[in-house]
C-alpha cells in the first residue's frame, strides 16, 4: 500500500492546511483507534503528548473526539518530548501513542506521530493500513462503549524520574555547569529538571513558550544561542535539543559544536570498551559523514547505514540486535534506554562520559576528523517534481562523475518538509562546493 500522509515522521505539514487540519486530526484519531481497538470492553487507553505549538491544542482536541468515538480511553500528557511518549505509551500499558510536533520546524507547522503499544513507531506497513481506513468508512463504538478522555499531571514527573536511572549510579555532576536549550518546546519543563536533580548548576535558555516561538532562534537548528550563553557564564557544557527533544547538540566549553556523529562516535567507543555495543556496529544514515566511518573501522567496528530518518535507523536496529544509533541531525537512539532519539538522555551520557574520564567536553566532543561536506536545501513548490528534470539529471550525472574516487553524492527530497536537499563529501573543497552548486542551480531553475 502506498502512503500519500505519512512522510519518514508521521504526518506533517503547515497548521491548518491539509493534511495539519483539525478534520484530518480528528479522522486520523478515529482510524488510529479502530486500528489499535480490540474487542475487550472499555479496556483501551492512548496517551497523546504534543510540543508547545499554538495549533497543539486544536489537534489535541480533534484526535481526542476521533479515539473517544471509536472506544479508546484518552489519556493526556501536555507538552513532553517525544521519547517520553514512547516511554510512557510503554510503561502505561496503553496500546497506542501519540505525539503532536513539528520537531525542529517552525512554528506554523505541527505533526502527528504515532507509537505503537512497545513504545516504538509505527511500522511503514502499519501506517499505511491506517492511512487507507482514513480514506474508508471507520466503524464506530456504540454509545456505551464511547471512550473517556482525562489530563495525566505526573506524566513529565513519570518521565523526569526515569530520564534520571539513566546516568550511572555511582556518578554525580555536583559543581558541572550546565547550559540547556530547550528550543522553547516540549522539554522545557523536564530537562532542566534532571539535570538539577543529577547536582548541575543550570543555565536554562528557550524555557519561556509562548506558542509561536519554538524553534525560533534557539535550539539544535540554532545553535548559537546556546553557545553564547556556554561562553558568557562559564559553562563546562552546552546542551541544545530541539522542538520535542528528541535530537541534541552538544556544545563544549568553548562555544565549539558537536553534532550526531561526533557523539555517536563517543559513545560508541566507549560502548565498545566497556563491551557494552552490541554487534560490534553503530546503525546511522546515508548522510552520516565518512570520517565517522573510518573513525569506526580502524576500531574494528562496523557503521550500518540506513535511509534517512530515525525510525529507520530503530528499524535496522531491532533488526540486528544492535543497541546504538541516530543521525547526524542529532538524533541519537540508546534502546538500552529508550524506544526513539532523545536528546536529554545523550546530554546525560555525554555528561556521564565527562564525569568518569575527568576530562572537558572539548577532549570529547572532537573524536574523528570530518571529510568536508556541503549540505544545501532548494524549497520546491507542491506538485512539482523538479528531480524528473532532464537539465537535473544531467548535472547530477556530471557530478558523480567528477567525485568518483574522490568522495560522495547524496541527493534525495526531505520527508517533512517540501525541499530537495543535495549533499556531497569530497576532500578538495573546490570541488566540493562548484558540484554541489551546479545541482542547486539545476534543481532552483527546475523549481
Amino acid at each position: 500500500m502506498t502512503r500519500k500522509l505519512f512522510g519518514t515522521d508521521g504526518v506533517r505539514g503547515e497548521a491548518n492546511s491539509w493534511p495539519m487540519t483539525a478534520e484530518m486530526a480528528l479522522k486520523l484519531g478515529a482510524a488510529a483507534g479502530r486500528y489499535f481497538r480490540v474487542d475487550r470492553g472499555n479496556g483501551h487507553r492512548v496517551v497523546i503528548g504534543k510540543d508547545t505549538r499554538l495549533s497543539g491544542y486544536m489537534l489535541e482536541n480533534a484526535l481526542t473526539a476521533g479515539l473517544t468515538s471509536t472506544g479508546m480511553n484518552v489519556l493526556l500528557l501536555g507538552p513532553v518530548p517525544t521519547p517520553a511518549v514512547g516511554y510512557l505509551t510503554r510503561s502505561m500499558r496503553a496500546d497506542l501513542g501519540i505525539m503532536i510536533s513539528a520537531s525542529h520546524n517552525p512554528s506554523q507547522d505541527n505533526g502527528i506521530k504515532f507509537f505503537g503499544p512497545d513504545g516504538f513507531k509505527l511500522s511503514d506497513e502499519a501506517e499505511a493500513e491506517i492511512e487507507a481506513m482514513v480514506a474508508g468508512e471507520i466503524r464506530l463504538a456504540q454509545p456505551q462503549n464511547i471512550g473517556r478522555a482525562k489530563r495525566i499531571d505526573d506524566g513529565v514527573g513519570r518521565y523526569v524520574e526515569y530520564a534520571k536511572t539513566t546516568f550511572p549510579a555511582r556518578g554525580r555532576l555536583s559543581g558541572m555547569k550546565v547550559v540547556i536549550d530547550c528550543a522553547n518546546g516540549a522539554a522545557y519543563k523536564a530537562a532542566p529538571e534532571v539535570l538539577w536533580e543529577l547536582g548541575c548548576e543550570v543555565i536554562p535558555v528557550g524555557v519561556t513558550p509562548n506558542g509561536r516561538n519554538i524553534n525560533e532562534r534557539c535550539g539544535s537548528t540554532h545553535t548559537r544561542t546556546a553557545a553564547e550563553a556556554v561562553v558568557a557564564h562559564g559553562a563546562d557544557l552546552g546542551i541544545s535539543l530541539d522542538g520535542d527533544a528528541d535530537r541534541v547538540m552538544i556544545i563544549d566549553e568553548n562555544g565549539e559544536v558537536a553534532d550526531g556523529d561526533q557523539i555517536m562516535a563517543l559513545f560508541a567507543a566507549r560502548w565498545a570498551d566497556a563491551g557494552k555495543l552490541r554487534g560490534g556496529a553503530l546503525v546511522a544514515t546515508v548522510m552520516s559523514n565518512l570520517g565517522l566511518e573510518r573513525f569506526l573501522t580502524a576500531r574494528g567496528l562496523r557503521l550500518e547505514r540506513t535511509k534517512v530518518g530515525d525510525r529507520y535507523v530503530v528499524e535496522r536496529m531491532r533488526e540486528g540486535g544492535f543497541n546504538l544509533g541516530g543521525e547526524q541531525s542529532g538524533h541519537i537512539v540508546m534502546t538500552d534506554y529508550a524506544t526513539t532519539g532523545d536528546g536529554l538522555m545523550a546530554g546525560v551520557q555525554f555528561l556521564a562520559a565527562m564525569a568518569e574520564t575527568g576530562q572537558k567536553a572539548s577532549e570529547l566532543a572532537r573524536q574523528f576528523e570530518t571529510v568536508p561536506q556541503l549540505l544545501k536545501n532548494v524549497r520546491y513548490a507542491a506538485g512539482q517534481e523538479p528531480l524528473d528534470a532532464e537539465p537535473v539529471r544531467q548535472a547530477i550525472a556530471a557530478a558523480e562523475e567528477r567525485l568518483k574516487g574522490r568522495g560522495r553524492l547524496l541527493i534525495r527530497k526531505s520527508g517533512t518538509e517540501p525541499l530537495i536537499r543535495v549533499m556531497a563529501e569530497c576532500g578538495d573543497e573546490k570541488i566540493l562546493n562548484e558540484v554541489v552548486d551546479h545541482i542547486v542551480a539545476a534543481v532552483e531553475k527546475a523549481a
